[in-house]
């Protein structure tokens, strides 16, 4: 039995897709099962409730033996710093995947070994120590900057040819298509023969700039996109006026600040690591149809 979490989020959906063709039973944790798939309600067994709930949880596990994890976004609300909201929401799943047996395939940061704050990235890497801490068998996905972040700004590049994050221009900053993190997870869940824990860093074969982003994305769209980097206050301040709570925002300024200092070199990544899709070919058949609509 293979469990899986975010049944309804952007990599969690790809998962499970994948996992369901395969054959395998799939139970799936959601908060609201009306939001799922006609398809996944047919085919899958459905926990109803939070997977950071202990109760919860415990019922998901029963009889399992594979475990897909991802800490959802806490979104604007005020979960308070990301470090305390990533361990509680994970520590009660991986004290019972330990206990039962359960080999957990998780989703986390890129950047282990990067000394410094980085927000949101600091609160992956230390749910990564949590979850080893507790000696389950498991394989973590280390991710960069995901490529769907740029879908965020399909209107402003759609109406004013133009994208602004707070990263660097002139740094290359790497990136990871959400379809070959789903890819990953999907195998490594589906494969029965791997032991122990290790990293698997995930990175696309290309390493860009936001500036040369912005020079694929004016080719792939036949029209001028220019990138605008924003000063990291001003970015950290118009999170919260959009109503992120202050200590959200400061985890995200930290995270673009440590993405800006090169956290994402800090861990050690081999030709293995390169996944499928590059940028360009994620332009022509993500972004594209996105910017169109």
């Amino acid at each position: 039995m293979i469990v899986i979490t975010t049944p309804t989020g952007d990599i969690g959906r790809q998962v499970l897709d994948r996992v369901l063709d395969s054959g395998e039973p799939v139970r799936v944790i959601a908060r609201d099962s009306s939001r799922l798939a006609e398809h996944v309600r047919a085919q899958a067994e459905v926990v109803e409730g939070s997977h950071a709930d202990a109760d919860t949880i415990a019922k998901a596990l029963e009889g399992a033996d594979r475990l897909f994890w991802l800490v959802p976004p806490a979104g604007f609300r005020d979960a308070g710093p990301a470090g305390s909201y990533y361990l509680d929401f994970t520590r009660a799943a991986a004290q019972e995947a330990a206990s039962r047996g359960v080999r957990m395939v998780h989703v986390t940061s890129l950047g282990h070994g990067y000394n410094g704050a980085s927000g949101l990235l600091s609160a992956a890497l230390d749910m990564d120590e949590l979850i080893e801490s507790t000696g389950v068998q498991c394989r973590a996905l280390a991710l960069p900057f995901f490529m769907e972040n740029v879908l965020h700004h399909a209107q402003p590049i759609a109406q004013q040819g133009v994208f602004s994050m707070a990263n660097a221009a002139d740094r290359p900053l790497l990136t990871v298509a959400t379809q070959d993190v789903a890819a990953a997870a999907a195998d490594l869940l589906l494969d029965t023969t791997w032991n122990g824990q290790a990293r698997v860093p995930l990175v696309s074969p290309d390493s860009l700039t936001p500036d040369a982003m912005a020079e694929i994305i004016t080719e792939t769209l036949g029209r001028t996109v220019r990138y605008q980097q924003v000063p990291l206050a001003d970015f950290q301040d118009r999170m919260v006026q959009r109503g992120a709570s202050p200590s959200l925002a400061q985890d995200m300024a930290d995270m673009v600040n440590a993405q800006n200092n090169g956290i994402y070199d800090a861990e050690p990544r081999d030709p293995a690591s390169a996944t499928a899709t590059d940028f360009r070919q994620w332009c022509q058949n993500v972004l594209k149809p996105a910017v169109q609509s």
